[in-house]
């Protein structure tokens, strides 16, 4: 099974700008072999992503953690986090 389904590959792929200076990943396979390689994680809302930053103590200086760029909104209501 696989841990990625297409809808999260294809907003990583659309959107890694966001977090790299160029592209990690130019193909779907390519997208899940990083992601799997970073140990990204899937989260079902903004509230998971929230309790995400505050496990793992990651400081957010009191901003809209939406908006940081290891975030990427999937579209569908989840959202991936990629720790570059």
């Amino acid at each position: 099974m696989r841990e990625y389904d297409d809808a999260v590959l294809q907003c990583f792929l659309e959107n890694q700008g966001q977090l790299f200076p160029e592209n990690v990943a130019d193909s779907m396979e390519e997208a899940e072999a990083f992601l799997e390689d970073c140990m990204a994680v899937v989260v079902d809302g903004a509230d998971e992503v929230e309790e995400y930053f505050e496990e793992t103590g990651v400081d957010t200086d009191g901003g809209n953690v939406l908006e940081a760029d290891e975030v990427f909104d999937i579209g569908d209501g989840r959202y991936l986090i990629v720790e570059g």
